[in-house]
């Protein structure tokens, strides 16, 4: 998925089983961050980021959004354990995961596996891929600060 790309329809189902679609943004930014699975130490830090700083990010028009391939159960106790006050994506069949392109080889300690890439896309009022960070640029500590930064430079 590049910048200009307009986004998938049908994004999956949330944690409590809704579909969520690009539609019921109409008008909204979206930050749409994928992210390899819950309650780990990186992925947590990086929702708790973007958990602490919601009500600036709301501020500035976006809506958050997490995905990952954890299942709803998963999304619900991770939800509740952190507090989070946004939806999170439960792709188990990868659908959107590989339709956004964020599936690939990743390197842990010198071994070759393929997993999940954490990658954030921020998704303008129309659905299109305004700006993508890469997994080695997202700091999972400091995600939210980066994302507020780059909408006001």
């Amino acid at each position: 998925m590049n910048i200009g790309d307009k986004i998938p329809e049908i994004l999956g189902t949330d944690q409590n089983g809704n579909e969520v679609k690009t539609a019921d943004f109409k008008g909204r930014k979206i930050i749409l961050y994928f992210y390899p699975k819950d309650n780990t130490p990186g992925c947590t830090a990086e929702a708790c980021s973007l958990r602490d700083h919601y009500d600036e990010l709301l501020e500035t028009g976006y809506e958050v959004i997490g995905v990952s391939a954890d299942n709803e159960e998963s999304h619900r106790r991770f939800i509740e354990k952190q507090q989070l006050p946004f939806r999170l994506i439960a792709d188990t069949d990868k659908k959107l995961i590989e339709a956004m392109g964020v599936w690939g080889e990743k390197n842990m300690y010198g071994r070759i596996t393929m997993g999940l890439l954490r990658t954030t896309f921020l998704i303008d009022e129309e659905g299109r891929v305004e700006h993508v960070f890469a997994p080695r640029q997202i700091k999972t500590k400091t995600h939210a600060e980066q994302i507020l930064k780059h909408h006001r430079p």
